[in-house]
């Protein structure tokens, strides 16, 4: 016994160590990690050992920077200019068009248009008619490909291209599309001459526990067609009605169709989980855009764990303080660090209207829970918080000022800014951000507003339960 209890003593010491050694960690991640070895130190080494590590392997980053060196290198046009960035973009904005750029390396590029999608079949028709109009190329990367109407017409779609000579690369994530990458439909696209690819596999558990994380993913939705069009949002290649979890259907997403420069950027961004995942370069890395006369700036930004720590959470801190008459944010998943919870407090409470947009039923009980712990200090703030219920929204949308707006594949929580790749586009245009503001007023006309007194009027054991899980809100 004595030498079981030793052995127990000296593997939580370990882990006690190992965290305090990190860098990385925030002061209440390390907390919540002591809490979880403490009260669990069996279960919470176990924890630790598969999911407290954030990173992709110790040649990950290393392996990262080399590809983006080189599409850096190679493709230095579509990368946009620095000194450009003054007369594209709004002075007032100057600080997150900067900052934005200097994630990836991609600044502002002008002459895009973009075309906000109606709706689910709106989005699948569209992407179906792009890709049977395709001449040259396709690429398309999801986290979540699903066989139903709307993957399985997206994979007919690639055969088709492939079978009339149109280069088609078609990659999934390990996890969210495990089903699909065993799939008949799969093996199908293989034999149609698609080109596949599995982000992040699962084929070596093990080697992914001991020196990774399981549970790292590609978390990015991009469409590319013939260098020309691209599409950015939050929709996963699925129904809305998401068979998955069809008791949370309709999942309600958002999705743009661009055309111009900024497409190369997404191309760019592509490239680089293509060459990550297969080891192929691609040639050329980006197809030269025609401007569109008229067009507005964009700019893409491409987050992940091989990326710099904190640049999402950063990026929209950056954004927010920005702001001069109102914020509008849509997220399915909230569960923020300091930097974003404190970003949103301070704009609040100089005088910026936040209206904040929820799910009022998450597919995850857990996020939840630490969603609604963050509601009182919000509203004491000032922020207005609106609960969707009409579905599960999904769409991760942030409009500012009328004038600028992001939309893509991030969520406010920890998952997307330190464990996910993620894909968005910051959209310097006033026209487009309107559309999307239109469009965030639908999804407020379809919710139930959340004040102060309600949330005070909550039992005390609901209010300690949402405080206990988010005391793990960190380690999420």
């Amino acid at each position: 016994m004595s030498i079981v209890l030793f052995l127990h003593a000296a593997v939580v010491i370990a882990f006690t160590f190992r965290i305090l050694l990190r860098n990385d960690l925030s002061p209440p991640a390390r907390l919540a990690w002591f809490v979880v070895l403490m009260v669990l130190p069996v279960a919470g080494t176990v924890v630790y050992f598969l999911f407290g590590e954030g990173n992709i392997g110790k040649t990950g980053k290393a392996a990262r920077a080399v590809i983006m060196d080189r599409i850096r290198t190679d493709a230095p046009a579509f990368m946009g200019v620095a000194s450009d960035m003054e007369a594209l973009v709004d002075p007032a904005y100057h600080p997150a068009a900067r900052f934005c750029a200097s994630i990836n390396g991609f600044y502002p590029v002008a002459g895009n248009s973009a075309e906000l999608m109606a709706d689910a079949n709106t989005t699948r028709q569209r992407i179906i008619a792009d890709i049977d109009a395709a001449t040259d190329h396709v690429h398309v990367l999801y986290y979540i490909w699903l066989d139903d109407e709307t993957g399985s017409g997206l994979a007919a779609a690639l055969m088709r291209a492939a079978r009339r000579g149109v280069t088609c690369r078609a990659m999934a994530d390990g996890m969210g599309s495990r089903a699909l990458t065993r799939s008949k439909l799969w093996k199908g696209m293989e034999d149609a001459g698609v080109q596949m690819a599995v982000a992040l596999p699962l084929n070596r558990p093990f080697r992914t526990m001991f020196f990774s994380r399981i549970d790292l993913r590609n978390h990015r939705k991009i469409t590319v067609i013939d260098g020309a069009i691209t599409y950015c949002g939050s929709r996963n290649s699925a129904d809305p009605e998401f068979r998955p979890k069809a008791k949370y259907a309709p999942w309600v997403d958002i999705m743009l169709r661009f055309q111009g420069p900024v497409v190369a950027q997404n191309q760019l961004l592509f490239a680089s989980d293509w060459i990550r995942a297969t080891g192929q370069n691609l040639d050329p890395l980006a197809h030269p855009v025609t401007a569109i006369a008229g067009g507005f700036p964009a700019q893409v930004m491409g987050d992940g764990p091989t990326e710099r720590h904190g640049a999402t959470p950063q990026l929209f801190a950056t954004a927010l303080a920005c702001a001069r008459d109102h914020v509008t944010i849509s997220t399915p998943y909230f569960v923020p660090d300091a930097t974003v919870m404190d970003a949103l407090c301070a704009t609040a409470y100089r005088g910026v209207r936040v209206s904040l947009i929820f799910p009022r039923v998450n597919d995850s009980w857990i996020v939840a829970a630490a969603s609604r712990s963050y509601y009182r200090r919000l509203l004491e703030a000032g922020c207005v918080i609106h609960e969707f219920n009409a579905g599960l929204l999904h769409a991760k949308t942030l409009t500012i000022d009328g004038k600028i707006s992001l939309i893509g594949s991030s969520n406010l929580d920890l998952r997307s800014f330190d464990l996910n790749y993620e894909n968005n586009i910051l959209i310097h245009d006033g026209a487009v951000t309107q559309d999307i503001m239109a469009r965030q007023d639908h999804y407020i006309t379809r919710s139930v507003p959340v004040g102060l007194e309600d949330v005070m009027a909550w039992p005390f054991y609901r209010t300690i339960w949402h405080n206990v899980v988010a005391t793990a809100g960190p380690i999420l």
